[in-house]
């Protein structure tokens, strides 16, 4: 056989070298964690469908948001789940409501030490756990919706939030939601479209820890996951709307879609590594069969080597501890070699 003149693996010889010449780094500035805050609760409670995650008390989110700053991660989307619901979701619009009240909480334990950002959606406020309003037969009403998003936007702003997230997928909320916080003196709140979101079963862990109402599905208004032109599509119309950032979600199973959207796009995108995701790799972890740390760091660059610029997870705190634990030891050996060289 000839002798094989070029030899690849010469740059992977060393945990060093694969350093060096590494093409997909992480960061946890990139990162951002979900967080769930549950009205009435003065202990926080696990949500047994996410292990490691919680719906929090209003003190112990503000100690989760701290430790989130603490530890690097780029931002904090906050989720609310109340006590009461109606077919109007009108406690996401309430300003004492659980969410506004926790926007107000976060923002003043943090400020502007990360990004507070805040899910623009009724689904969690619903007593039918849609994503919006209904019309006599039990359709969704897309417009009458919009108006709702308007008031839910207005009232996340006036809390204190740095950018909202509209995930309902109602053709139109990026550019209702725009006018309506450019309209109440809110020009500087960001605007985080959630562009790209599929009617995926990944997201059944989720609608455990905001104990969604929903009966059924959501097939008539989040997309078709057989899709990529639509989505292409979808993210055309909402940047064109307004929209600061873009985002897919679910993530992994959705990779080319990233990838496709990065490279249709000039703003940042974000994707969503979801409850299932993140479940799926927790439980197969619990039963010895994978290496959870390593699988949960392999997920996140697979993410981010897609194209997605921010990443949601679940794990972003804990990854983002890890990511300057392994940086502060590669200063830390650094300076020992140079202090040996001397």
């Amino acid at each position: 056989m000839p002798y094989p003149e070029i030899r690849p693996r010469r740059l992977r010889r060393t945990a060093a070298l694969r350093r060096l010449v590494s093409e997909t780094r992480l960061d946890p500035a990139e990162l951002v964690v979900p967080m769930f805050v549950k009205e009435g609760l003065t202990e926080p409670r696990a949500i047994g469908s996410l292990p490691g995650v919680l719906q929090h008390s209003r003190d112990s989110l503000r100690k989760a948001a701290a430790e989130a700053v603490q530890a690097g991660v780029g931002g904090i989307m906050l989720f609310g789940v109340p006590t009461t619901r109606d077919e109007r979701g009108s406690g996401g619009i309430d300003p004492d409501g659980i969410l506004n009240v926790a926007i107000r909480d976060v923002v003043a334990e943090v400020g502007d030490d990360t990004v507070v950002m805040s899910d623009l959606c009724l689904d969690e406020f619903t007593s039918h756990g849609h994503c919006g309003l209904l019309t006599p037969d039990g359709a969704v009403d897309n417009d009458a919706t919009l108006a709702a998003y308007a008031e839910m936007a207005v009232a996340q702003a006036a809390a204190g939030v740095a950018m909202v997230g509209p995930s309902g997928m109602m053709d139109g909320q990026v550019g209702v939601v725009r006018r309506a916080l450019d309209a109440a003196g809110h020009t500087d709140v960001a605007v985080l479209a959630y562009a790209v979101k599929y009617a995926s079963a990944f997201f059944g862990p989720f609608r455990d820890a905001v104990e969604s109402a929903l009966d059924g599905d959501r097939r008539t208004y989040q997309q078709d996951p057989a899709n990529l032109r639509e989505s292409l599509r979808e993210v055309e119309l909402d940047v064109a709307e307004g929209a600061d950032l873009v985002m897919v979600k679910p993530a992994l199973p959705y990779l080319d879609v990233v990838s496709a959207v990065r490279a249709a796009v000039d703003v940042p995108v974000a994707a969503y590594q979801v409850s299932g995701e993140y479940a799926t790799v927790e439980a197969a972890a619990a039963n010895g069969w994978i290496d959870r740390e390593q699988v949960m760091m392999e997920t996140l660059t697979s993410i981010r080597r897609a194209g997605a610029q921010i990443i949601l997870t679940y794990w972003a705190v804990e990854a983002a501890r890890l990511l300057r634990q392994r940086y502060c030891w590669l200063l830390y050996t650094s300076d020992a070699a140079d202090a040996k060289a001397r």
